[in-house]
């Protein structure tokens, strides 16, 4: 079956299709700019069909199963006018199951067309229907749980990597950028440390009261106090106020770089970012957090001993030295590797973070979102393994 040609002029760009059988072949012709009209596909669709029913008297001629370019003599020149109209012709052809025999066409327009046919099934794609099956919801959240332990991994590693080379050559490291981190990490932090240390101290022992007065048990509030800021929460509380308030704050650092293509320039002049921008502030909060969880454990102990006097009426003496006949230089070295851990997790969560933020002013602000709920995470992990390890090795 064949029908005659159809014609569809717009202004300086023709199509001429024809349907023969089921294989619709279109004839290309004219000027094709993308400052004029061109023809449209789904009206040529359209009239090639109405003519081949009229021609073959058939009340439903066959859908076209595949569509055959071609070039006329008189086609004087294209540009991207001619690549959307193939783009159409393939995004009619995927949603009718129709074959494209476009070989006829340069090979620009070809690759073209794909990109762009590509593009919009991306953009006009709906969004997947959630998973209603329980079984299938927990093992995506396994499998995003995986893939996630893997990109911290795989960053931990690529820092251990950039460390051994720090340590080979001392010459490569940033020592002011450093220098400069430590003082934004550390004496800048001092404040709120130390309120936060005193406050905790003062609420411990307003707690611990309540029960070891009811035993007369009032002089070991000073022993309750003492361990639990020395092995606990003074590393905890200051890991917990940095990855808040530091954490944060190298997770928008490195974002606005990336946003801003600095990190692409380092890249590109062969400077590996981990070297250049992670490891300094690693290293800063790893020296930092041991420091300050000590400033942390004696506002606390201040903050309890301050509470013992006023409301249990134990004189500062007695406290302390209860408190030195229980804490001992193991339960300081407990809150030390602690709060070096704590600050290597607090920086390698905002600098991953910071390095996998988007493009743009929302994803800076989610990568210090997402940085310090990820060190919130890493923290608590670690204190339970820390927890477990300690006492199987009897500290």
């Amino acid at each position: 079956m064949s029908a005659p040609s159809v014609a569809t002029t717009a202004s300086a760009a023709r199509a001429e299709a024809r349907l023969e059988g089921d294989c619709m072949h279109v004839v290309l012709g004219g000027h094709w700019r993308i400052t004029q009209p061109r023809p449209a596909w789904a009206d040529i669709v359209a009239r090639a069909m109405a003519d081949a029913k009229t021609s073959a008297n058939a009340a439903h001629p066959p859908a076209p199963r595949c569509v055959r370019l071609a070039f006329a003599d008189d086609l004087a020149g294209w540009d991207s006018a001619l690549v959307m109209f193939a783009g159409e012709i393939l995004r009619w052809s995927r949603g009718h199951d129709a074959y494209c025999d476009f070989a006829a066409l340069p090979e620009p327009v070809r690759r073209l067309a794909d990109q762009l046919t590509g593009a919009a099934e991306q953009v006009d794609a709906p969004p997947p229907e959630p998973a209603q099956n329980f079984l299938a919801m927990l093992g995506h959240a396994a499998t995003d749980v995986w893939r996630k332990a893997g990109e911290i991994a795989a960053f931990v590693g690529e820092c251990a990597l950039g460390a051994a080379r720090v340590a080979r050559d001392p010459r490569k490291f940033r020592w002011r950028d450093w220098l400069d981190e430590m003082q934004q990490c550390g004496a800048m932090a001092l404040p709120i440390v130390g309120l936060i240390g005193f406050l905790v101290g003062v609420t411990l022992a307003y707690t611990g009261a309540i029960v070891l007065r009811q035993y007369g048990g009032d002089i070991y509030l000073a022993d309750l106090i003492g361990l639990a800021m020395v092995r606990e929460m003074g590393a905890v509380m200051t890991a917990v106020v940095l990855a808040g308030r530091t954490g944060a704050a190298f997770a928008a650092t490195l974002g606005n770089m990336k946003a801003g293509e600095e990190i692409d320039a380092l890249t590109t002049f062969g400077i590996r970012p981990v070297d250049f921008l992670v490891l300094p502030r690693v290293a800063a909060l790893g020296v930092m957090m041991p420091l300050l969880a000590l400033y942390a454990n004696a506002l606390g102990v201040l903050g309890g001993m301050t509470v013992s006097y006023g409301l249990l009426n134990i004189s500062p003496t007695a406290y302390w030295h209860e408190m030195l006949a229980t804490v001992t230089q193991r339960s300081i070295n407990v809150g030390l590797i602690k709060a070096v851990a704590f600050g290597l997790i607090v920086g390698l969560a905002g600098c991953l973070r910071g390095l996998e933020a988007e493009r743009s002013a929302a994803g800076v602000g989610r990568a210090a979102t997402s940085a310090v709920v990820t060190a919130l995470l890493l923290l608590v992990l670690a204190d339970a393994f820390f927890a477990v390890a300690f006492n199987a090795l009897g500290w």
